[in-house]
């Protein structure tokens, strides 16, 4: 029996770094995401080959049911490592799985693999749906993080995340602005690594309860905007704030400070994409800028 699985990337729009300190935060899931298809084989291996967006394989691998078992990580392939290390402690919460069998494995992107739309986050929830176990539980004991990319891998419509005593609080809310069709996404042909960004974060930080409650009520605010002007305003004055924290300038007065509207970096501040609001199509600008990869609001989010 084939079974088949699948999860939605992310995009996380407001109270990045803020949500690890217990912060209520705001984050869209995407039209884009992973699949992850297992066929039985009798055979004690996992067979794993893992597809971009393009239809490329770019991982390929012959792993021991064993070597999951026991967690043996005696390759030098980083990436092997990881998916034994999560592999293993999917196990551990759920040993039947592996009792007696092996598995032919594909994983397949609808995004490419440099976008950082969640590539790790769909494998894990994926993986935790094939074990039946608790995707946040199986985050914490692998990669680690917040766990509001588990939150959209999980929901078809925008979230607020908050971690209350160690635990995921996730909230399906609407949020259809009147003014989408002015909300775009660019790629900044780069991909930033969030725990390079977190370490950055927590080298600089200081007593941010003030901050973390003004998040909290940022993101309740944010539900209620009505207007593309107080959308650019409100991410504005966050970027500025959040600026400061960090000690570095934003993404918009850093490359496009003659831009007519908002840029708003998303996730780790200087990579993958960042959110664009204007009144005009932004695409000629960013397009003499470099950057080709321009998806609108209609065609990167999932709403319900």
């Amino acid at each position: 029996m084939i079974m088949e699985f699948y999860s939605n990337g992310k995009l996380f729009i407001l109270g990045e770094y803020y949500v690890l300190e217990g912060a209520k935060v705001f984050a869209l899931p995407t039209k884009f995401g992973q699949y992850l298809n297992v066929f039985p084989l009798k055979s004690k291996t996992l067979s794993w080959k893992s597809y971009d967006a393009d239809g490329s394989v770019w991982y390929n691998d012959e792993i021991a049911v064993n070597d999951i078992i026991s967690n043996n990580q005696s390759s030098d392939d980083k990436v092997r490592n990881t998916l034994i290390d999560i592999l293993h402690q999917a196990h551990l919460m759920n040993p039947i799985i592996l009792e007696n069998n092996g598995f032919l494995v594909e994983t397949k992107l609808t995004f490419p693999r440099n976008w950082g739309l969640g590539t790790s986050s769909t494998l894990i929830n994926n993986i935790a749906q094939w074990f039946q176990i608790d995707a946040f539980e199986l985050l914490q004991k692998s990669f680690g993080g917040s766990g509001f990319d588990i939150a959209c891998a999980q929901k078809n419509t925008p979230v607020t995340y908050q971690i209350v005593n160690n635990k995921p609080i996730v909230d399906q809310v609407r949020f259809n602005p009147s003014f989408k069709k002015h909300i775009y996404f660019v790629y900044l042909n780069k991909k930033r690594d969030s725990k390079d960004a977190i370490a950055n974060f927590k080298k600089k930080q200081k007593n941010l309860s003030a901050e973390i409650q003004q998040v909290s009520q940022m993101t309740d605010e944010l539900l209620q905007i009505q207007d593309l002007q107080w959308f650019i305003d409100f991410f504005k004055k966050y970027e500025q704030n959040l600026s400061a924290i960090l000690e570095t300038p934003t993404i918009q007065k850093e490359l496009f400070p003659d831009f007519n509207g908002l840029v708003k970096s998303l996730g780790g501040w200087g990579g993958d994409f960042v959110m664009v609001a204007s009144e005009e199509n932004p695409s000629k600008y960013f397009k003499n800028k470099g950057y080709e990869t321009i998806i609108s609001y209609s065609d990167m989010i999932l709403d319900g």
